[in-house]
Protein backbone atom coordinates (compact mmCIF):
# COMPACT_ATOMS: atom_id res chain seq x y z
CA UNK A 1 0.00 0.00 0.00
CA UNK A 2 2.70 2.70 0.77
CA UNK A 3 4.42 1.48 -2.38
CA UNK A 4 1.36 2.35 -4.21
CA UNK A 5 0.71 5.86 -2.50
CA UNK A 6 4.36 6.30 -3.61
CA UNK A 7 3.70 5.52 -7.31
CA UNK A 8 0.54 7.60 -7.26
CA UNK A 9 2.11 10.30 -5.74
CA UNK A 10 5.05 10.49 -8.48
CA UNK A 11 2.50 10.11 -10.92
CA UNK A 12 0.73 13.44 -9.77
CA UNK A 13 3.83 15.52 -9.84
CA UNK A 14 5.09 14.95 -12.34
CA UNK A 15 1.39 15.53 -14.24
CA UNK A 16 1.53 18.64 -12.48
CA UNK A 17 4.84 19.75 -13.52
CA UNK A 18 4.78 18.77 -17.26
CA UNK A 19 1.35 20.23 -17.53
CA UNK A 20 2.48 23.52 -18.92
CA UNK A 21 4.21 21.06 -21.44
CA UNK A 22 1.41 19.67 -22.95
CA UNK A 23 -0.34 23.24 -23.63
CA UNK A 24 3.23 24.42 -24.96
CA UNK A 25 2.35 21.18 -27.56
CA UNK A 26 -0.95 22.25 -28.72
CA UNK A 27 0.22 25.45 -29.81
CA UNK A 28 3.33 23.76 -31.84
CA UNK A 29 1.34 21.09 -32.96
CA UNK A 30 -1.08 24.20 -34.65
CA UNK A 31 1.21 26.56 -35.56
CA UNK A 32 0.72 30.72 -35.30
CA UNK A 33 0.50 32.09 -38.47
CA UNK A 34 2.92 34.91 -38.87
CA UNK A 35 4.46 33.99 -35.64
CA UNK A 36 7.86 32.55 -34.77
CA UNK A 37 7.97 30.23 -32.21
CA UNK A 38 9.96 32.73 -29.67
CA UNK A 39 6.86 35.12 -30.02
CA UNK A 40 4.16 32.67 -29.40
CA UNK A 41 6.29 31.14 -26.50
CA UNK A 42 6.32 34.96 -25.23
CA UNK A 43 2.53 35.04 -25.31
CA UNK A 44 1.87 31.94 -24.00
CA UNK A 45 4.33 32.45 -20.66
CA UNK A 46 2.76 36.52 -20.72
CA UNK A 47 -1.19 35.42 -20.90
CA UNK A 48 0.20 32.74 -17.80
CA UNK A 49 1.31 35.09 -15.70
CA UNK A 50 -1.30 38.02 -16.30
CA UNK A 51 -4.70 37.84 -14.95
CA UNK A 52 -8.14 37.10 -17.31
CA UNK A 53 -11.72 37.26 -18.19
CA UNK A 54 -11.34 33.32 -19.40
CA UNK A 55 -10.91 30.01 -17.24
CA UNK A 56 -9.08 28.46 -20.31
CA UNK A 57 -7.64 25.37 -19.78
CA UNK A 58 -6.62 24.77 -23.51
CA UNK A 59 -6.55 26.13 -27.02
CA UNK A 60 -6.65 24.82 -30.33
CA UNK A 61 -4.78 27.86 -32.86
CA UNK A 62 -5.70 25.96 -35.74
CA UNK A 63 -9.21 25.56 -35.31
CA UNK A 64 -9.57 29.09 -33.26
CA UNK A 65 -10.66 27.76 -30.47
CA UNK A 66 -10.46 27.69 -26.49
CA UNK A 67 -11.95 25.26 -24.03
CA UNK A 68 -12.46 26.41 -20.70
CA UNK A 69 -15.30 28.42 -18.36
CA UNK A 70 -16.36 32.56 -19.62
CA UNK A 71 -16.35 34.00 -16.39
CA UNK A 72 -18.95 36.98 -15.28
CA UNK A 73 -18.21 40.37 -16.69
CA UNK A 74 -19.22 43.39 -14.21
CA UNK A 75 -19.24 46.53 -15.38
CA UNK A 76 -20.46 50.54 -14.07
CA UNK A 77 -20.69 52.47 -17.26
CA UNK A 78 -24.18 54.80 -16.72
CA UNK A 79 -25.70 51.85 -14.56
CA UNK A 80 -25.08 48.35 -14.47
CA UNK A 81 -23.87 46.10 -17.14
CA UNK A 82 -23.95 42.51 -16.55
CA UNK A 83 -22.78 39.60 -18.74
CA UNK A 84 -20.35 36.77 -19.96
CA UNK A 85 -17.07 36.97 -21.49
CA UNK A 86 -17.95 35.14 -24.08
CA UNK A 87 -19.58 37.66 -25.72
CA UNK A 88 -16.22 39.14 -26.01
CA UNK A 89 -15.08 35.81 -28.17
CA UNK A 90 -11.88 36.17 -26.79
CA UNK A 91 -11.58 40.05 -28.14
CA UNK A 92 -12.80 39.35 -31.85
CA UNK A 93 -16.19 40.83 -31.00
CA UNK A 94 -17.80 44.13 -29.83
CA UNK A 95 -19.95 43.88 -27.24
CA UNK A 96 -23.03 46.72 -27.06
CA UNK A 97 -24.91 47.07 -24.12
CA UNK A 98 -27.36 49.89 -23.41
CA UNK A 99 -25.99 52.11 -26.36
CA UNK A 100 -22.46 51.57 -25.11
CA UNK A 101 -19.54 49.42 -27.45
CA UNK A 102 -16.99 47.68 -25.18
CA UNK A 103 -13.66 46.20 -26.20
CA UNK A 104 -11.37 43.31 -24.66
CA UNK A 105 -7.94 44.62 -25.62
CA UNK A 106 -5.05 42.79 -24.02
CA UNK A 107 -6.15 41.78 -21.15
CA UNK A 108 -8.35 44.89 -20.56
CA UNK A 109 -11.77 45.93 -21.49
CA UNK A 110 -12.18 49.61 -23.01
CA UNK A 111 -15.15 51.55 -24.27
CA UNK A 112 -14.97 51.95 -28.42
CA UNK A 113 -17.51 52.24 -31.22
CA UNK A 114 -19.20 49.89 -32.87
CA UNK A 115 -16.09 48.99 -35.30
CA UNK A 116 -14.31 48.46 -32.23
CA UNK A 117 -11.88 50.99 -32.63
CA UNK A 118 -8.51 51.54 -30.39
CA UNK A 119 -7.10 54.61 -30.37
CA UNK A 120 -3.01 54.94 -29.08
CA UNK A 121 -0.73 57.49 -27.98
CA UNK A 122 2.95 58.02 -29.10
CA UNK A 123 4.01 55.14 -26.99
CA UNK A 124 1.16 52.80 -28.84
CA UNK A 125 -0.50 52.77 -25.53
CA UNK A 126 -4.67 52.55 -25.81
CA UNK A 127 -5.99 56.06 -24.74
CA UNK A 128 -9.94 54.63 -25.01
CA UNK A 129 -11.88 55.17 -21.73
CA UNK A 130 -12.13 52.18 -19.41
CA UNK A 131 -15.39 51.75 -17.26
CA UNK A 132 -15.11 50.76 -13.81
CA UNK A 133 -14.45 46.84 -13.77
CA UNK A 134 -15.77 44.85 -10.92
CA UNK A 135 -15.53 41.26 -13.08
CA UNK A 136 -14.91 38.16 -11.84
CA UNK A 137 -11.50 37.40 -13.37
CA UNK A 138 -8.98 34.19 -12.59
CA UNK A 139 -7.54 35.65 -10.23
CA UNK A 140 -10.84 36.44 -8.69
CA UNK A 141 -11.72 32.52 -8.75
CA UNK A 142 -8.76 31.53 -6.92
CA UNK A 143 -9.09 33.83 -4.95
CA UNK A 144 -12.30 32.57 -3.75
CA UNK A 145 -11.60 28.95 -4.68
CA UNK A 146 -8.18 28.85 -2.00
CA UNK A 147 -10.83 30.86 0.27
CA UNK A 148 -13.53 28.04 0.44
CA UNK A 149 -10.57 25.31 0.64
CA UNK A 150 -9.49 27.34 4.03
CA UNK A 151 -12.60 27.84 5.11
CA UNK A 152 -13.28 23.89 4.91
CA UNK A 153 -9.86 22.87 6.30
CA UNK A 154 -9.96 25.66 9.51
CA UNK A 155 -13.74 24.68 10.38
CA UNK A 156 -12.89 20.84 10.91
CA UNK A 157 -9.38 21.92 13.03
CA UNK A 158 -12.06 23.44 14.93
CA UNK A 159 -14.23 20.85 15.75
CA UNK A 160 -11.51 19.24 16.79
CA UNK A 161 -10.96 21.40 19.77
CA UNK A 162 -14.52 20.69 20.74
CA UNK A 163 -13.57 17.68 21.87
CA UNK A 164 -10.73 18.69 23.94
CA UNK A 165 -7.74 20.83 24.10
CA UNK A 166 -5.39 17.64 23.64
CA UNK A 167 -8.02 16.14 20.83
CA UNK A 168 -6.15 14.64 18.21
CA UNK A 169 -6.65 16.09 14.53
CA UNK A 170 -7.86 13.86 12.28
CA UNK A 171 -7.74 14.05 8.32
CA UNK A 172 -6.50 16.88 6.37
CA UNK A 173 -6.60 18.81 9.86
CA UNK A 174 -3.02 16.99 11.18
CA UNK A 175 -1.43 19.29 8.31
CA UNK A 176 -2.88 22.26 9.34
CA UNK A 177 -2.31 22.17 13.28
CA UNK A 178 1.55 22.14 13.09
CA UNK A 179 1.98 24.74 10.60
CA UNK A 180 -0.70 26.61 13.16
CA UNK A 181 1.62 26.00 16.17
CA UNK A 182 4.56 27.00 13.78
CA UNK A 183 3.11 30.25 13.03
CA UNK A 184 2.83 31.01 16.63
CA UNK A 185 5.53 30.21 18.33
CA UNK A 186 8.16 31.14 15.12
CA UNK A 187 6.89 34.18 14.44
CA UNK A 188 4.07 35.68 16.15
CA UNK A 189 5.22 34.98 20.07
CA UNK A 190 9.16 36.01 19.61
CA UNK A 191 8.12 39.21 17.47
CA UNK A 192 5.44 40.24 19.43
CA UNK A 193 5.25 39.05 22.72
CA UNK A 194 2.40 38.50 25.32
CA UNK A 195 0.28 40.87 23.44
CA UNK A 196 0.93 38.05 19.92
CA UNK A 197 -2.93 36.39 20.32
CA UNK A 198 -4.64 39.93 19.20
CA UNK A 199 -2.60 39.66 15.61
CA UNK A 200 -2.70 35.56 15.18
CA UNK A 201 -5.90 36.11 13.06
CA UNK A 202 -4.40 38.17 10.59
CA UNK A 203 -1.16 36.48 10.42
CA UNK A 204 -2.71 33.19 9.75
CA UNK A 205 -4.66 34.21 7.55
CA UNK A 206 -1.94 35.86 5.30
CA UNK A 207 0.45 32.69 5.95
CA UNK A 208 -2.48 29.97 4.92
CA UNK A 209 -3.53 32.01 2.33
CA UNK A 210 -0.46 33.21 0.53
CA UNK A 211 1.02 29.58 0.89
CA UNK A 212 -2.56 27.64 -0.66
CA UNK A 213 -2.78 30.41 -3.70
CA UNK A 214 1.30 29.43 -4.68
CA UNK A 215 0.35 25.96 -4.24
CA UNK A 216 -2.43 26.39 -6.66
CA UNK A 217 -0.35 28.88 -9.15
CA UNK A 218 1.73 25.25 -9.67
CA UNK A 219 -1.26 23.27 -10.63
CA UNK A 220 -2.82 22.82 -14.04
CA UNK A 221 -5.20 25.18 -12.71
CA UNK A 222 -2.82 28.30 -14.35
CA UNK A 223 -3.76 30.15 -11.56
CA UNK A 224 -1.11 33.33 -10.97
CA UNK A 225 -2.58 35.07 -8.17
CA UNK A 226 0.35 36.15 -6.22
CA UNK A 227 2.31 36.82 -9.25
CA UNK A 228 -0.35 39.79 -9.73
CA UNK A 229 0.87 43.17 -7.94
CA UNK A 230 -2.14 44.17 -7.28
CA UNK A 231 -2.52 41.28 -4.93
CA UNK A 232 0.33 41.87 -3.04
CA UNK A 233 0.29 45.27 -2.96
CA UNK A 234 -3.59 45.09 -1.19
CA UNK A 235 -1.56 42.49 1.52
CA UNK A 236 0.72 44.50 2.07
CA UNK A 237 -1.65 47.31 2.63
CA UNK A 238 -3.38 45.22 5.41
CA UNK A 239 -0.26 45.23 6.99
CA UNK A 240 0.62 48.70 6.99
CA UNK A 241 -2.91 49.54 8.12
CA UNK A 242 -2.95 47.03 11.23
CA UNK A 243 0.78 48.34 12.15
CA UNK A 244 0.22 51.88 12.09
CA UNK A 245 -3.72 51.89 13.79
CA UNK A 246 -2.49 49.06 16.40
CA UNK A 247 1.15 51.26 17.27
CA UNK A 248 1.68 52.92 20.54
CA UNK A 249 2.83 56.14 21.43
CA UNK A 250 6.03 54.84 22.25
CA UNK A 251 6.02 53.72 18.15
CA UNK A 252 5.06 57.46 17.16
CA UNK A 253 7.44 59.43 19.69
CA UNK A 254 10.28 57.14 17.97
CA UNK A 255 9.35 57.56 14.46
CA UNK A 256 8.66 61.97 15.08
CA UNK A 257 10.94 62.33 17.76
CA UNK A 258 13.58 59.99 18.65
CA UNK A 259 14.68 59.66 22.41
CA UNK A 260 18.23 59.73 23.04
CA UNK A 261 19.51 61.96 20.49
CA UNK A 262 20.21 65.71 20.11
CA UNK A 263 17.56 68.06 18.73
CA UNK A 264 19.05 68.60 15.52
CA UNK A 265 19.08 65.05 14.57
CA UNK A 266 15.87 65.11 15.37
CA UNK A 267 14.85 66.48 12.24
CA UNK A 268 17.07 64.86 10.62
CA UNK A 269 15.77 61.55 11.04
CA UNK A 270 12.17 61.98 11.35
CA UNK A 271 11.67 62.11 7.86
CA UNK A 272 13.81 58.94 7.44
CA UNK A 273 11.99 57.41 10.03
CA UNK A 274 8.58 58.89 8.11
CA UNK A 275 10.13 57.14 4.72
CA UNK A 276 10.57 54.55 6.20
CA UNK A 277 6.69 53.53 7.37
CA UNK A 278 6.14 53.39 3.37
CA UNK A 279 9.23 51.52 2.58
CA UNK A 280 8.33 48.36 4.74
CA UNK A 281 5.00 47.22 2.95
CA UNK A 282 6.47 48.62 -0.24
CA UNK A 283 9.08 45.56 -0.20
CA UNK A 284 6.58 43.21 1.35
CA UNK A 285 4.84 43.86 -2.20
CA UNK A 286 7.61 43.47 -4.28
CA UNK A 287 9.22 40.53 -3.32
CA UNK A 288 6.31 38.28 -2.67
CA UNK A 289 5.30 39.52 -6.79
CA UNK A 290 8.99 39.43 -7.57
CA UNK A 291 9.96 35.95 -6.65
CA UNK A 292 6.54 34.10 -7.84
CA UNK A 293 6.66 35.58 -11.11
CA UNK A 294 10.15 35.10 -11.72
CA UNK A 295 9.70 31.41 -10.87
CA UNK A 296 6.74 30.74 -13.41
CA UNK A 297 8.58 32.33 -15.89
CA UNK A 298 11.48 29.75 -15.22
CA UNK A 299 9.49 27.06 -15.18
CA UNK A 300 7.93 27.62 -18.46
CA UNK A 301 11.10 28.76 -19.65
CA UNK A 302 12.45 25.95 -19.11
CA UNK A 303 9.98 23.81 -20.49
CA UNK A 304 9.85 26.31 -23.89
CA UNK A 305 13.27 24.96 -24.88
CA UNK A 306 12.72 22.03 -25.97
CA UNK A 307 10.32 23.70 -28.67
CA UNK A 308 12.43 26.72 -29.10
CA UNK A 309 15.52 24.42 -29.92
CA UNK A 310 13.69 21.56 -31.04
CA UNK A 311 16.29 20.72 -34.11
CA UNK A 312 19.23 21.23 -31.53
CA UNK A 313 17.31 18.51 -29.31
CA UNK A 314 17.05 15.67 -31.82
CA UNK A 315 19.79 13.84 -29.42
CA UNK A 316 18.23 11.02 -27.42
CA UNK A 317 17.64 11.95 -23.76
CA UNK A 318 18.01 15.96 -24.63
CA UNK A 319 14.34 16.18 -23.68
CA UNK A 320 13.90 13.76 -21.06
CA UNK A 321 16.63 16.27 -19.51
CA UNK A 322 14.95 19.04 -20.34
CA UNK A 323 11.97 17.66 -18.35
CA UNK A 324 14.29 16.75 -15.54
CA UNK A 325 15.36 20.16 -14.99
CA UNK A 326 11.97 21.36 -15.48
CA UNK A 327 10.73 18.54 -12.19
CA UNK A 328 13.82 19.97 -10.24
CA UNK A 329 12.77 23.26 -10.48
CA UNK A 330 9.21 22.49 -9.62
CA UNK A 331 10.11 21.13 -6.65
CA UNK A 332 12.24 24.31 -5.70
CA UNK A 333 9.16 25.91 -6.65
CA UNK A 334 7.35 23.98 -3.83
CA UNK A 335 9.71 25.45 -1.50
CA UNK A 336 9.81 28.79 -2.96
CA UNK A 337 5.78 28.79 -2.39
CA UNK A 338 6.17 28.07 1.78
CA UNK A 339 9.16 30.61 2.17
CA UNK A 340 7.74 33.29 0.34
CA UNK A 341 4.40 32.66 2.59
CA UNK A 342 6.44 32.51 5.95
CA UNK A 343 9.25 35.85 5.05
CA UNK A 344 5.59 37.71 4.33
CA UNK A 345 4.24 36.30 7.94
CA UNK A 346 7.54 36.82 9.53
CA UNK A 347 7.89 40.45 8.23
CA UNK A 348 4.37 40.79 9.07
CA UNK A 349 4.77 40.39 12.76
CA UNK A 350 8.03 42.01 12.87
CA UNK A 351 6.61 45.36 12.20
CA UNK A 352 3.38 44.74 14.17
CA UNK A 353 6.18 43.89 17.16
CA UNK A 354 7.90 46.86 16.56
CA UNK A 355 4.91 49.32 16.64
CA UNK A 356 3.39 47.56 19.60
CA UNK A 357 6.67 47.30 21.55
CA UNK A 358 6.79 48.58 25.38
CA UNK A 359 9.77 50.63 25.85
CA UNK A 360 11.34 50.84 28.81
CA UNK A 361 11.51 54.25 30.00
CA UNK A 362 14.62 55.44 32.65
Amino acid sequence: MVSLRRVLLFITVLFIAVSPFRSFAAEEAHGTEGKTKDQEIKEHIDHHLQDDYYWTFFSDAKAGKHYGIALPVILIDNGLHVFSAAEFEHGDKVVEKAGNYYKLYHGKIYKTDAAGTINYDDKHHATNAKPLDFSITKNVVGLMLTAVLLFVGFISLAKTYKNGANAIPKGFARVLEPLVLYVRDEMAVPNIGHRYKEFMPYLLSVFFLIFTLNLLGLTPLGFNVTGNISITLCLALFTFVITNFKANKDYWKHIFWMPGVPVPFKFVLAPIEVLGMFTKPFSLMLRLFANITAGHSVVMGLIAIVYLFQQQLTIPGSIGVSMLLTLILFFLELLVAFLQAFIFTMLSSLFIGMAVEEHAHH
